[in-house]
């Protein structure tokens, strides 16, 4: 068996373990928000015993199993985006860049027009910030110094 390729030989940066850390934050949230709205209707107990769509329209049960669901979807994806995150993939830096910048822009949306999330705000702000660290921007190859050889 031959052995494992390092992919960054020196200690991780700390902006890379805080991204890390935010990326778990946010998965925890999500998951909160994949059950509760769950156990709020029942339907861990009595299960579906409604329509979820009358016409065109969700009933209160379809809204929340709909988004429900879609919360699951994003904790899924951001499970994977954390792992190619530790294994240091450029990839991971960009939809993480990219899911930041969204999540931020629909956080500042909720914050002027309903209740705002100000836990997942929190992280975002944190992880555009370490994203953004020169040392996270080496590692991912976004950024070069002069001089420096991309490989």
């Amino acid at each position: 068996m031959r052995p494992r390729k390092k992919v960054w030989e020196k200690k991780r940066p700390i902006a890379v373990t805080i991204v890390a850390w935010g990326i778990v934050v946010l998965f925890l949230i999500r998951l909160y928000q994949v059950i509760e709205p769950l156990f709020r209707t029942k339907v861990f107990e009595t299960g579906i015993t409604s329509p979820l769509i009358v016409g065109m329209r969700f009933t209160p049960l379809g809204h929340d199993l709909f988004f429900s669901g879609v919360y699951l979807l994003l904790s899924l994806i951001g499970i994977v985006v954390l792992i190619g995150f530790l294994r240091m993939h450029r990839w991971a830096w960009v939809i993480l860049m990219a899911w930041t910048g969204i999540s931020l822009t629909i956080a500042l949306i909720s914050y002027f027009y309903s209740r705002p999330n100000y836990l997942v705000m929190a992280s975002n702000v944190i992880i555009a910030f370490a994203l953004n660290q020169a040392d996270v921007l080496r590692i991912f190859r976004i950024r070069t110094d002069q001089g420096e050889q991309l490989d």
